[in-house]
């Protein structure tokens, strides 16, 4: 049945795998045909270690290699184990054999050479039956892994099946035949295909750097526009256009596809004569005085500052939140759902926020106390007038990682935090950022209120699991001024600047402390007279 000479097809190098299917479902005649198929597909290839290097597997419910590309180093050696090889007739477990083929077969330690030789890796698939496993996904590995895949399916074979293991494009890749009699028709498109006689580009090591190009008799390699062959005819190099130097360009140039232009630097734009440049940004050209940034408008400039500052009256010069002197308490949850890690992000967060406030001896004081099922003071109002010993304060707290009792904290806050023993000032406002990350085991409502009204604006943090309710419980209103939620640890930057300028803006003068204080006095003698308590 061998009716194929040799041909004289070009001597191009591949690893070829053959992966045949020897389910029960073939017939042993039928397992004959296959053998004969493949001697046959064998006789136009020049076979060789620095030739073809050839190697099969078959497969039922089991893989089963018969030999690897390094077992044989000539035809008659493979095609004399093709012969030997014995039907196993069990199942059909296409996807295995695929994962098999790719993770063991075209490994080097199994004769495949080496990537960056560039040799082809072709795998060719004979199957007559569905699979009892999943194929699509370990095909597609092994596609994008380099490897060649022809599908052949013969008789009642699913063609969608065929398509999810062949390569594309199908045309050329996936075939189907009615029976194990016809499979021999597919010889002569494989031998063309394999040869390469059509297109050398796909299966010749070109090493063409940009462009391979098949001729009637090879190849050549070409360079994608702006660029000129090597003299080692396969790698490209750019074309340099400005190389002369008599572009006469004031500030930079650049290569395009054909020619040098001129470019300018950032904040600089191209004069019509295309060589000069004009200044776009006034900043870069005048003495502005900025202390912080200079932001260029269309035909002027302004100052701005950075984030927690705010620009003083003269325009140009930047001061912090000087306006907003206050004693700020943080009321920190230490509780063991954040975990280390969050509770160190955490400690990031309170330092950023130290960072954008007047922290001074007549500036603002700061106190921290962290809870969990506990509460603990980590410092006082007192105890530090410099930000950094502030900020080296928090990165000393150690993690306490217990229950979580947010109440018993807002009660230690109102009762001692802003107590004159701890430091609190007289006529000075008094502000607390309460930050959780979950629901309170104990209730919040009563402590906050007190401490509300008793003139301490509160702002409540919550992150991941916290409580909306809670929350409001917790904050002082209006709710859109004092309460902020993140979903993650990694979303409290959003938090922090928002807190950032709403404290920086929103913290309330003596004066403004003092009528609240009196509205609220008011509002509830009112509510006494309407309850008939008071006459």
């Amino acid at each position: 049945m061998s009716f194929i000479t040799e041909s004289p097809c070009k001597a191009i190098p591949l690893d070829f795998v053959f992966v045949i299917d020897s389910s029960r479902s073939i017939r042993p005649n039928d397992y004959e045909k296959v053998k004969t198929f493949i001697i046959n597909l064998l006789q136009f290839l020049k076979v060789g270690p620095n030739a073809t290097r050839v190697g099969l597997l078959q497969y039922g419910s089991v893989v089963q290699p018969e030999f690897s590309l390094k077992t044989y180093t000539s035809k008659a050696q493979v095609e004399q184990a093709v012969r030997n090889m014995e039907h196993l007739a069990t199942g059909t477990m296409t996807g295995l054999a695929i994962q098999y083929t790719m993770e063991t077969a075209f490994t080097e330690e199994e004769g495949a050479r080496p990537a960056n030789l560039h040799i082809p890796r072709i795998a060719m698939i004979v199957t007559d039956g569905r699979p009892q496993d999943t194929v699509e996904e370990i095909a597609a590995q092994a596609r994008q892994a380099g490897i060649q895949i022809f599908a052949i399916g013969v008789g009642r074979v699913d063609m969608n099946t065929l398509r999810a293991i062949g390569s594309e494009p199908h045309s050329e890749h996936v075939h189907l035949v009615a029976n194990f009699s016809q499979i021999e028709t597919l010889i002569s498109g494989f031998q063309s295909k394999l040869c390469g006689a059509e297109d050398m580009c796909a299966v010749v090591d070109h090493g063409c750097e940009h462009i391979c190009a098949n001729l009637p008799d090879g190849y050549e390699c070409r360079c994608r526009p702006g660029y000129k062959l090597n003299k080692d005819l396969k790698t490209c190099n750019k074309i340099d256009y400005c190389a002369d130097g008599t572009h006469g360009c004031e500030q930079e140039f650049m290569n395009t596809e054909g020619s040098c232009v001129c470019k300018c630097r950032k904040g600089y734009t191209l004069r019509p004569d295309g060589k000069t440049c004009k200044s776009l940004d006034l900043c870069q050209t005048v003495d502005h005085g900025c202390e912080h940034q200079c932001v260029s408008t269309t035909d002027s400039y302004i100052c701005k500052c950075f984030e927690g500052f705010t620009l003083a009256e003269d325009g140009k010069s930047c001061k912090k939140c000087s306006d907003g002197v206050m004693d700020l308490v943080f009321v920190i949850d230490g509780s063991k759902s954040l975990g280390p890690a969050n509770f160190e992000l955490v400690k990031q967060f309170v330092n950023g926020i130290v960072d954008s406030l007047d922290i001074s001896k007549t500036g603002t004081h700061v106190g921290l106390l962290q809870y969990s099922t506990k509460v603990r003071t980590e410092f006082t109002l007192s105890q530090y007038t410099a930000a950094q010993d502030i900020k080296q304060a928090v990165t000393r707290m150690q993690y306490m990682g217990r229950g979580s009792m947010t109440g018993s904290a807002l009660r230690h806050m109102f009762e001692f935090s802003f107590s004159a023993k701890e430091g609190a000032r007289p006529n000075i406002p008094r502000v607390s950022i309460v930050f959780t990350d979950g629901r309170s085991q104990d209730d919040v409502s009563e402590w906050a209120n007190k401490a509300k009204n008793s003139g301490v604006t509160i702002y409540a943090l919550g992150v991941g699991k916290a409580i909306e309710q809670e929350l409001r419980e917790i904050a002082s209103e209006p709710d859109e001024k004092h309460l902020y939620y993140a979903e993650d640890f990694e979303k409290m930057g959003e938090i922090t600047k928002k807190l950032k300028s709403r404290i920086c803006k929103g913290t309330p003068h003596m004066c403004e402390n003092v009528i609240m204080f009196q509205n609220q006095v008011t509002e509830k003698l009112k509510n006494l007279v309407q309850n008939n308590i008071l006459s």
